[in-house]
This record gives structure tokens, C-alpha cells and sequence, in this order.
């Protein structure tokens, strides 16, 4: 994918410019912890949303003689994953975790927004790697090797997690 139109040599205004390596290894310094912190951070408010929407489904369960007690089968991951999806999907890029340790979630190559499915693809990945502990393990020993500080998630993905105060 070239920033720049062979015939005229003039960049196409659709197509960001790439980061500079340098720019993004200042971007990511510190990034890793910032991210564990961030994770205990969203699970306490994921945790809440659970029970909020288990109340919601225990009223709803006895106006539906016991049908919507099903939504408890699938009310943590899907709670886990709308949170990230459209948190990381919005307008501020990140989860509130994120946002409180001062980290956002781009594209690689440029500092454009991250579309709703991506977050969502990126959300399941990652909930997928910290079910296992093989896969989790692997996650990380790939962050810490990588200057970037790039997770295998987020490699499979595209994304990069970084700070905010090191963007434009």
C-alpha cells in the first residue's frame, strides 16, 4: 500500500502517511505496564456492568416465567466484549481503564481510529488468549519481546495500544 500517487507523486488524501519506527517505539514506552494496570481497571467495571445486567435479567426472567434466565449463559463474555468493542470502537479509542493510565488504541501505520469491528475482533482475541494460560503467556513473551510493544492480538489485528501524551 503506497502513500503516493506514481503517476503525480502527490500523497492520496485517503491514505495516512506511515509513522516513523522512532515515533512509535516513544509512543509505546511504558506501555505495557499502563496495560495490566488498565485490565484491573475494566474488569472492576466490567464486573459491575455483570451485575447490573444480571439484575436486569432476574427481573426480566420472572416477566418471562424463567425464559430470559438463558441471557445468563452468555452475560459475562458478551458484557466483556460489548465493553471493549465499543469503547475502543468510540470516539476516545480506548476503555475507561485505558483512559485513566492515559493509553488509546490506533492503527499501526497512521493515528486513524479504530472502526467498532475491529475493537470487536480485537476484544474477542484478546478475551480468547486471557481464557488460556499457554495462550496468555504467549501474548505477553510476544509484547516483551517486541520493541513496539505490540501484543500477538494486536498483531493479529493491526492495532497498536499507545499514550496519549506521546500523539498529536
Amino acid at each position: 500500500m503506497s502513500t503516493i500517487d506514481r503517476r503525480t507523486d502527490v500523497p492520496h488524501p485517503d491514505v495516512p502517511a506511515p509513522r516513523p519506527s522512532y515515533e512509535i517505539r516513544i509512543a509505546t514506552d511504558g506501555v505495557l505496564a499502563r496495560r495490566l494496570f488498565a485490565f484491573c481497571l475494566d474488569l472492576i467495571v466490567i464486573g459491575a456492568l455483570v451485575i447490573l445486567f444480571s439484575l436486569a435479567i432476574l427481573v426480566l426472567g420472572v416477566l418471562t416465567l424463567g425464559l430470559a434466565w438463558l441471557l445468563f449463559a452468555v452475560l459475562v463474555p458478551a458484557v466483556g466484549l460489548l465493553y471493549s468493542a465499543l469503547t475502543v470502537g468510540g470516539p476516545s479509542q480506548a476503555t475507561i481503564g485505558m483512559r485513566m493510565m492515559g493509553l488509546r488504541v490506533s492503527r499501526v501505520q497512521s493515528t486513524a481510529r479504530v472502526d467498532g469491528i475491529t475493537a470487536a475482533v480485537h476484544a474477542l482475541l484478546f478475551w480468547l488468549a486471557t481464557s488460556t494460560f499457554f495462550l496468555w503467556l504467549l501474548d505477553v513473551v510476544v509484547g516483551v519481546a517486541r520493541d513496539d510493544r505490540r501484543m500477538g492480538h494486536d498483531l493479529l489485528v493491526d492495532v497498536i495500544v499507545i499514550r496519549m501524551d506521546a500523539t498529536p
